[in-house]
């Protein structure tokens, strides 16, 4: 899996509230100092459930880099009774893909202890990202700014858990807790934070805080002419976004700093210039912080404050690893825990074994990948130079899954990066 599979959820969508008697947000449901939301984490990435205006609970991921909240199907938005009050067209990265998407007004989202009241959502006519393949559990939307505009909210990754503060609840620095100034622009909060790039040279980029981005860092080249490659790269695909592929290169920083916290040999990813690159010129920001950091963090939102206070987590000083085998492994969607190849990258451990793209895995390690989670798999990939892995895979002849070969494959995990 890729430092940031996809979203580069720009979603570069805004459609506003209308005026009610009672303002739309998220309140608690009992008037206390804060109650706890728990979270699945996967690779970092929060994922809670949520129910729509009295449905049963899906999986929803939250994510600071979002403006809107999204449900990803209209089939599925029918099934769940939503109304829409009118269509509009998204555009692809690529500069001419059209998306269909409908605007649904005046939901109630469900969190638990927490209720969204008023919540407009903005539904997909279709599951474009397929978030379920790359994660390895369904996911069927995402929770944005208006989750965080009015209250501090928590983020404890070690623990699994969201604290949703009522809205004066954290006046002061809570102990331990560094506080940086913290921006909130378009309804995306924003940071500035300190660089060393391999040859040398410091920059001071403003940067995204984006929870649903699952890379380290994010630097966009466009933006500044001192944005520089690092000497050793891997140009790979990067993620799905909005009508498409994103491609670049992964790197590494020396350092990154931010909140009083040093960082160093950062994952990095370096995406292609494309279509929406003059929105992050329009905006000042050269780039943004992913899951991979921020996991590493325990984190207090706090946008009508404006600022940011960071604590170092458990993970904190864990080094930053890549793939380490040279493939991208990614969940058949629908199905109970298939999984196949998407990438071979070139000269890799993987493509020397012999291993190609479409090879279903059927076990790993002598382990049948339905006891497997994504998470695992990932982390195995990623894990220690010099590791053997085995893998049992069903290559299928063409589109005709009658005919196919049972094959065993072993490599050597080796840095690339």
């Amino acid at each position: 899996m890729q430092s940031r599979f996809g979203f580069v959820l720009s979603i570069l969508v805004f459609f506003q509230v209308s005026c009610f008697a009672q303002v739309p947000g998220f309140f608690m449901k009992e008037e206390k100092r804060k109650v706890t939301i728990p979270f699945y984490s996967s690779n970092s990435l929060i994922i809670i459930p949520v129910s729509i205006n009295g449905n049963i609970p899906l999986n929803f991921l939250v994510d600071t880099g979002v403006r809107a909240n999204i449900l990803f199907s209209k089939n599925l938005g029918d099934a769940l009774g939503l109304t829409y009050t009118r269509k509009i067209n998204l555009m692809g990265a690529d500069g001419t893909t059209t998306l269909p998407a409908f605007i649904s007004p005046i939901n109630t989202l469900d969190l638990g202890p927490v209720e969204g009241i008023f919540q407009n959502l903005l539904v997909l006519e279709e599951d474009f990202l397929e978030l379920e393949a790359v994660i390895g559990i369904p996911i069927y939307g995402i929770i944005g700014y208006e989750f965080f505009k009015n209250n501090p909210v928590r983020i404890n990754y070690d623990d699994g858990l969201m604290d949703f503060f009522k809205r004066d609840a954290v006046k002061w620095r809570p102990l331990f807790y560094s506080k940086l100034d913290m921006s909130v622009e378009e309804e995306k909060p924003y940071i500035f934070a300190k660089i060393q790039q391999k040859d040398g040279s410091i920059l001071n980029p403003k940067l995204l805080i984006d929870t649903g981005a699952n890379h380290g860092v994010l630097l966009n080249r466009e933006t500044s002419e001192e944005i520089n490659l690092p000497p050793l790269t891997i140009e790979t695909e990067l993620g799905q976004s909005l009508g498409g592929v994103l491609y670049g290169f992964i790197g590494r920083l020396s350092s990154l700093r931010f909140a009083g916290f040093k960082m160093t040999e950062v994952l990095t990813s370096y995406p292609e210039e494309n279509s929406y690159s003059y929105i992050f010129k329009e905006s000042g920001r050269q780039g943004s912080l992913g899951s991979e950091v921020l996991g590493r963090t325990r984190l207090i939102f706090d946008y009508p404050r404006n600022r940011l206070l960071v604590k170092k987590g458990e993970d904190f000083y864990t080094p930053f690893e890549f793939d380490m085998s040279g493939i991208v492994v990614k969940k058949v969607t629908n199905e109970e825990n298939r999984m196949y190849v998407s990438i071979v990258r070139k000269d890799s451990p993987a493509e020397g074994a012999g291993i190609l793209p479409f090879d279903e895995i059927l076990s790993i390690n002598k382990i049948p990948t339905f006891i497997w989670e994504m998470p695992e798999v990932v982390k195995l990939l990623r894990s220690e130079e010099g590791k053997e892995v085995e893998l049992e895979i069903r290559r299928y002849e063409g589109l005709d899954l009658t005919k196919f070969e049972d094959l065993r494959f072993k490599f050597i995990l080796k840095k690339q990066i």
